[in-house]
């Protein structure tokens, strides 16, 4: 057998044994025995140097083409293989497109932001306007301002939250406010300093809503919860205008013209005379129960002096309700901590 009837031969056995493979690791096996170390190939390259010079070159040459020939084969089998093993992973992964689309869920507000939004809204129909403030408020602001003494309960660790300071100690006057009462203080000064100039100052009539924070949690109570205070201040402002003001909000907000409201006498440091709302539902689960749904009274002339209005020729009335309750009570809710909890099953009632 000539020489180049060994290579062609050692050639056709190379690219039947690539077709012959299957899979990318006997195709590596077939290509060492022919251009490995050890290859039949590799072997009559290595033999070149027994021949004579004269023909060292032809045969040579020889084994290069025969070398490519079956390097060629080579390549076109791996690219075979891989676009095989393409085909098959495209075919396993393959995306039905004429399933149903996911469709995005559809977003709402949260029940207390839309009953935020409608306490805003009412009040804002009668000429309030609607103040905010620091979350995190000064001693003075939230206590002192509001003639509450610094022996009273909510100065209690027990009751409200303390910032710490870098140190890591408790600053007694830095903490998180406990009603949005200090809006009202803030707002007087910026009122009265805006209206320095007059002889008369102009009435003022705030809404202030905002998140607020206790120490508590029970069904009824969270750490976390709003409140809405109101404020008016001005020239013969009486306990008859904030019954009526009350009264007309809260029957508007539950939708009920026959809704009874009742002011009972109580204490808060920060209104004198003060008194609890109490309302009764004339229909529902509720009928005929009172329930105790804010607080309000006119503001103590201490309260007037530290916003910087004179006591003796203003006075004002301030109330504060809870939107949370108020929720609570619209809806039907039991427990105020269902509403923080975010659990889609019970929000998606409110869409």
């Amino acid at each position: 057998m000539s020489n180049q009837e060994q290579l062609a031969t050692l050639v056709d056995a190379a690219v039947a044994d690539f077709t012959a493979a299957t899979e990318p690791a006997k195709l590596e096996d077939a290509k060492a025995r022919y251009l490995g170390k050890d290859g039949s190939l590799t072997a009559l390259l290595k033999g070149l140097g027994k021949l004579p010079p004269e023909e060292r070159k032809t045969v040579g040459a020889e084994i290069n083409r025969a070398k490519e020939s079956i390097e060629l084969a080579l390549t076109t089998r791996r690219d075979a293989l891989r676009n095989a093993q393409l085909e098959t992973q495209l075919a396993a992964e393959a995306l039905d497109v004429t399933l149903p689309g996911r469709g995005r869920m559809r977003g709402s507000l949260h029940p207390v932001t839309m009953s935020l939004e409608r306490i805003e809204a009412l009040f804002r129909s009668i000429g309030f306007a609607i103040a905010d403030g620091p979350e995190i408020e000064t001693d003075w602001h939230n206590f002192t301002a509001l003639n509450t003494p610094d022996n009273h309960p909510a100065r209690s660790m027990h009751d409200t939250f303390y910032v710490t300071g870098v140190d890591g100690k408790v600053q007694p006057d830095v903490l998180l406010r406990t009603h949005t009462s200090p809006v009202q203080i803030r707002a007087m000064l910026a009122h009265t300093e805006r209206y320095k100039h007059l002889d008369t100052l102009p009435e003022l009539r705030i809404l202030c809503p905002g998140r607020v924070y206790r120490v508590d949690s029970d069904a009824t109570h969270s750490p976390m919860f709003h409140q809405a205070e109101g404020l008016w201040v001005g020239e013969n402002v009486s306990f008859a205008d904030l019954k009526g003001v009350v009264t007309d909000f809260l029957r508007n907000f539950f939708e009920s013209d026959d809704l009874k409201v009742r002011f009972r006498p109580s204490f808060f440091p920060f209104t004198e005379p003060s008194a609890e709302i109490d309302v009764a539902f004339m229909s529902g689960a509720l009928e005929g129960r009172w329930l105790e749904i804010a607080g309000c009274g006119m503001v103590h002339p201490n309260v007037l002096r530290c916003g910087g209005f004179d006591p003796q020729k203003y006075t004002g009335f301030a109330f504060g309700m809870g939107p949370d309750r108020l929720t609570m009570l619209r809806y039907g809710v039991n427990d105020l901590r269902l509403f923080f909890e975010s659990d889609l099953r019970f929000l998606k009632q409110f869409q």
